[in-house]
């Protein structure tokens, strides 16, 4: 044999080899067929059952009878009263969570200091705690029977079965949503890029706003639409707390059970569609955040 075909013949057995070893490394590496369609049809059947057929469920129910119907429901003066206060609710707890996470997220990722596992631990209690109870705890506290119940009495000061209230127990539910999402994104980032910054001559707002802001800009974006629907859809709490008062303490998760324990079922439905909706909304805007920072990431790696 002369020495091309030799070398062709040598080619061609280690191509052979490589393919034989790149098969046998993707059916060690890779699910059967069978096992990845099981898992895809359980997962669609999970979705359509625990998704799809409770929101068609509720849409068939808001528009049986007519849009003209599902209109005069919605606005119905006690169906606008609790929706304006759930937006008056989101308005005001979401920007407090912001300035709390950010806050907290940077102390945390960024300095050492004593306490930070116990301020890290306080920040997840409201995941550990029973909305349910959240509320009976604020009751003990500011009820006209609580501790401070008649210092507050005495001041003219309502708290419980009114909008102070829910606020506050809305914001403790929704406190850990965007610290949680920011700390170990900026863990991650380190501090380099500020102490570069702080080196140049720049003071702390502006490394804060030039450098660390743009920084965590899709994370912070993201954290602010899981709190703003946490906050559009919490019950447990409010329900305790708000005394649920038609046209003054009632948010919208609580107008929606109020309407159905009275067989208002076309209102119900029609209220709770809205509220589908701004949920839809916030989904779609997290899917797009999702892929704006994928496509970041992407052009970074590049």
């Amino acid at each position: 044999m002369d020495k091309g075909a030799y070398d062709v013949a040598t080619s061609s057995t280690v191509i052979d080899t490589n393919d034989t070893i790149a098969k046998r490394w993707r059916r060690a590496t890779e699910e059967p067929a069978w096992i990845r369609v099981t898992l895809i049809t359980i997962s669609l059947i999970f979705v359509a059952l625990f998704l799809l057929l409770p929101l068609s469920v509720v849409l068939y129910g808001a528009f049986e009878q007519g849009i003209s119907v599902w209109y005069d429901a919605i606005r119905d003066p006690d169906a606008m009263s609790a929706i304006r206060l759930t937006l008056l609710i989101v308005a005001i707890v979401v920007p407090l969570n912001t300035l709390f996470g950010v806050a907290a997220a940077w102390a945390i990722a960024k300095f050492e200091f004593r306490g930070k596992p116990i301020l890290i631990s306080l920040i997840d209690m409201p995941f550990a705690i029973s909305p349910v109870v959240v509320g009976l705890i604020f009751v003990i506290l500011f009820g006209s029977q609580g501790w401070l119940g008649p210092w507050l009495s005495a001041h003219d000061l309502r708290i419980i079965f009114a909008v102070p209230g829910i606020v506050i127990v809305i914001a403790f539910g929704t406190l850990p949503f965007i610290a949680r999402e920011l700390i170990p994104l900026m863990q991650q980032q380190g501090k380099e890029e500020e102490e570069a910054s702080l080196t140049l001559g720049a003071n702390g707002w502006q490394t804060f706003w030039h450098v660390t802001l743009p920084n965590i800009k899709w994370g912070l974006i993201y954290g602010v639409i899981l709190c703003n629907a946490r906050a559009m859809g919490e019950f447990g709490a409010v329900a305790v707390v708000s005394g649920r008062i038609r046209g003054e303490t009632n948010t919208m998760p609580l107008h929606i059970e109020v309407l159905y324990n009275e067989y208002m079922f076309t209102a119900a439905f029609a209220v709770s569609s809205l509220l589908t909706g701004l949920a839809l909304v916030t989904i779609a805007i997290k899917s797009v955040v999702e892929w704006q920072e994928e496509r970041q990431q992407r052009l970074a790696a590049a």
